[in-house]
């Protein structure tokens, strides 16, 4: 009997592959073994004296509070959402999970909270691949303590990952935002590399509190300020965006796009970024898996170079920046470039506003994960084969990846690549 093309008997086979696998992982041989490393927690987030101060910190630096993973901690993002279950005055807490695991301390801090009063509304997706049951059995908990637990939108995947945390203060009430690329799982932190954003934006709080309205059934919002948000606006904003760029390369001002992601799939943008490259815009892509668009093409795709990153951790944020004529505008979210992203799910693209970490990110971490990177990148060559980078007799080996453990984000403002 063949299941998906495969027997039952070589899915068995593939299964005790695996788990010997994870038995010569479980290994004492730490000298075979990557070394250990402790995450850095920024500075702003470092020593608070209390729940509260977090909430404090984040007034303080309102635009964000840049958080890079595994290299940063995840801990802070486990605090800010234990701080809002017992803090007196937070009001209400509005998540989605999609996949949290088996061991969620994010999902027992809304159990707490609940119990404490506040009003909790979770959605959490069952159709997480692979998590399925463990994200049922989180639902029914959930709902066993008298949360609110919604299951998406139909026939959409809600795969966009928010935390809204409304709370009172002497001026009125104050709505808190953590928005990233990752998952709130805290054992996936410590192998993907993803980033948080926290920040206290008006603007993006506005928009994360209608999106939850459209989530939890209320209304059906469709154009927000500064989120891009799928299904509805974001596939047309991103083609925007490319076609602003397209529109400076021709008139001499330049042109110029980094996207990072997990894959590109999307044919429609991939013709967008063609013409991008034929208008004489400068095209850098980091794509993990599959990249349906061939670079250096001659008069199609000369102006667009292609890498995948392998290394330790698995590469798993999406940064989109757009040079902008001098004024970028970089996006950081849960979205591929893919049909499936951009029109059957639930997603967010959100605006890094601070310029100090949109300079961070342009000049630090894509700067040496494109750039400098000779070890772990792989170039996608006109052919669809890769290349792997190696570096010149004189060049010293660099790996971005340990690189940026080596050099903390400090909230954006960590160190430059300069070597």
């Amino acid at each position: 009997m063949r299941l998906a093309g495969h027997s039952f008997e070589s899915a068995r086979a593939s299964s005790l592959a695996i788990t010997l696998l994870m038995a010569l992982l479980a290994l004492n041989r730490p000298e075979l073994k990557d070394t250990p490393f402790v995450p850095a927690v920024p500075p702003l987030l470092r020593d608070l004296n209390s729940a509260k101060d977090i909430f404090a910190a984040i007034r303080q630096h309102p635009a964000g509070i840049l958080l890079h993973h595994p290299y940063d901690s995840f801990t802070p993002v486990l605090d800010f959402i234990e701080a809002a279950a017992i803090d007196p005055d937070v009001l209400a807490i509005k998540q989605t999970l999609y996949r949290v695991g088996r061991n969620a301390p994010v999902v027992r801090s809304l159990m707490e909270a609940q119990r404490n009063g506040k009003q909790v509304a979770v959605l959490v997706e069952l159709k997480a691949r692979f998590d399925e049951e463990s994200n049922i059995g989180w639902a029914r908990a959930l709902e066993a303590e008298g949360v609110h637990v919604v299951y998406g939108l139909v026939g959409l995947k809600t795969h966009s990952k928010i935390t809204l945390v409304v709370r009172r203060e002497p001026g009125g009430l104050r709505r808190y935002l953590h928005l990233a690329t990752g998952n709130y799982n805290a054992v996936t932190a410590g192998i993907y590399t993803d980033m948080g954003l926290f920040t206290c934006d008006p603007e993006m709080a506005e928009d994360a509190t209608e999106l939850f309205n459209t989530l939890t059934g209320y209304s059906t919002q469709r154009n927000y300020r500064s989120l891009l948000v799928a299904p509805g606006t974001m596939r047309e904003r991103v083609e925007a965006l490319i076609d602003r760029e397209v529109e400076h390369a021709r008139v001499g001002r330049g042109g110029r796009m980094i996207f990072k992601m997990n894959s590109l799939v999307d044919d429609r943008l991939i013709r967008a970024l063609y013409r991008a490259s034929q208008a004489g815009a400068q095209i850098d892509l980091i794509v993990r898996g599959i990249c349906c668009l061939r670079p250096g093409i001659p008069g199609v795709s000369e102006n667009i170079r292609v890498i995948s990153i392998l290394g330790r951790f698995l590469e798993h944020s999406r940064i989109y920046y757009f040079e902008n004529a001098g004024e970028p505008e970089v996006y950081l979210g849960s979205a591929d470039l893919m049909p499936r992203n951009l029109d059957r799910r639930v997603e967010i693209l959100f605006p890094v506003k601070d310029a100090e970490i949109r300079d961070y990110l342009r000049d630090a971490v894509l700067e040496v994960e494109l750039y400098r990177n000779n070890v772990q990148a792989h170039v996608l060559q006109p052919d669809g084969s890769y290349a792997r980078r190696h570096p010149a007799p004189e060049e010293k080996a660099i790996e971005s990846q340990a690189w940026l453990l080596a050099h903390p984000s400090m909230n954006g403002r960590g160190a430059r690549f300069t070597q």
